[in-house]
Order: structure tokens, then C-alpha cells, then sequence
């Protein structure tokens, strides 16, 4: 929630200063994979500033020192980051009058984290299109900023030191947990984790988490209509 009187610049980064601190033992990480697969600095800093999606970089550092073709990680960050596409469809109803260079500057600076807070922001009112950039801008400062960081000091930084490799994964399973509003939300994480769990068995790569995403989305979706249909009959 906006706190009354302070400036859409300090209630941003109020909200964001927690997915920050998230980030720099994070963007460490792969800047130091980073180094290890050979990549320089400014390489890693154009991957943060055009890519900007922490687990496609992971991903695409991993491929890069197996020796996967180029096509590949395109390919497989593309299909990964298809997600960011729902999560700027659902914030854009949040800016209705908002001009095309104002969505595509927000689009831009969309994550998983910063998509988390703003949406738990806008449900408690009093949050706006300004907040919520600043939120997104603050976060991708840091991640560039850590990534960089991360190659300089990757020999002093260890890939596995302190539960580093946890870190991105311990940050969405919190996420996660800001979102259960309802039982439902809780149902489909876990339709998601089973699906993922069990397709993962059978689909090669990551295509298994999107296919997870979409499946339980949906059945989300089909439950909460049910249920609405149930209670306008029980109403009748």
C-alpha cells in the first residue's frame, strides 16, 4: 500500500528493496557462472540489459558451457520468457490510459518478483502506474549491477558458497506464497507442481514448466468457473 503523502518514487522503492537484496547474491551467482563458461564482462552486461530474466540467463549460461548451438538458446530463452507475455497482459489492466512508450518501458522491466509485489500492491489500492515502474526499474538496476559485480568477483565468489545455487529458487517459492489468496490459488500450485513434476519425466529440456504453467492455469480457470456456476444455481 502507498503510504500517504510519500512520493511514488520512495513507495517504489520501498516495495522493491526486499526483491533487491534477493538479487544481489543471485546476479553474483551468475555473473560467476558467467566467467566460468568465458564470458567477459560486457557480455554478461548486454545479456542483463537485453535478456534481463534470471532463469533464462541461467539457462542460457548452462548451455553456453555445454557448447549448445546458438539457435538453441535462443530458442529455449524465447520459450521460457513466454510468460512475461501473461504476466504484462495481466498488469496492463492496471494501466488503462496509459501511452505505448509508457507499457513497453514496464513491459520491459517485468520479472516474476517485481510482477509479484506490484500485483499484491494494486490488490491493497492505493498503488499506480509510477509505483510500480520504479519497482521494476529498481530491480533491474540491481540485477544488471549484480550480474556485472558477479564476473570481477567470481573468484572469490564460489558458484555453490553460502546456498548461492538456492537462492532464485528459495525467492520464488516465497513469491509463491504472497499469491495464495484463496483455497484455489493454492490448488493450482500444486495441480503445477504435479504436472511439472510428472511431465518432466517424459517432455526433454524445460518445455515441462511451461506445459505445467499452461495446464494448471487452465484448470484453474475451469474450477473457478464451476464454482461460480454453483453458486449463481445456489442463488436461483
Amino acid at each position: 500500500m502507498a503510504s500517504e503523502g510519500a512520493s511514488p518514487l520512495r513507495d517504489g522503492l520501498h516495495a522493491a528493496w526486499p526483491v533487491c537484496l534477493g538479487f544481489i547474491p543471485i546476479g553474483l551467482s551468475l555473473g560467476v557462472l558467467a566467467q566460468k563458461a568465458g564470458l567477459g564482462p560486457l557480455h554478461v552486461l548486454l545479456m542483463s540489459v537485453l535478456v534481463f530474466a534470471g532463469g533464462s540467463q541461467f539457462i542460457a549460461v548452462a548451455m553456453l558451457g555445454s557448447g549448445v548451438s546458438m539457435t538453441t538458446i535462443v530458442a529455449t530463452t524465447f520459450v521460457i520468457n513466454l510468460r512475461h507475455l501473461l504476466m504484462s497482459s495481466a498488469m496492463a489492466v492496471h494501466f488503462p490510459r496509459a501511452s505505448r512508450r509508457f507499457l513497453a518501458l514496464f513491459a520491459y522491466g517485468i520479472t516474476d518478483e517485481s510482477f509479484a509485489v506490484n500485483m499484491a500492491r494494486f490488490r491493497a489500492e492505493g498503488w499506480d502506474r509510477w509505483r510500480a515502474l520504479t519497482v521494476n526499474q529498481a530491480t533491474n538496476f540491481v540485477w544488471i549491477a549484480s550480474t556485472v559485480a558477479g564476473v570481477y568477483v567470481g573468484n572469490l565468489v564460489p558458484a555453490g558458497a553460502f546456498g548461492i545455487d538456492y537462492a532464485l529458487t528459495a525467492m520464488f517459492i516465497c513469491l509463491l506464497t504472497f499469491q495464495f489468496r484463496e483455497r484455489l490459488h493454492i490448488l493450482t500450485a500444486l495441480i503445477a507442481a504435479l504436472l511439472s513434476v510428472s511431465l518432466s519425466l517424459v517432455i526433454p529440456g524445460n518445455l515441462h514448466i511451461i506445459a505445467a504453467s499452461c495446464g494448471a492455469a487452465t484448470a484453474g480457470f475451469v474450477v473457478k468457473r464451476l464454482l461460480r456456476k454453483r453458486r449463481g444455481d445456489a442463488l436461483v
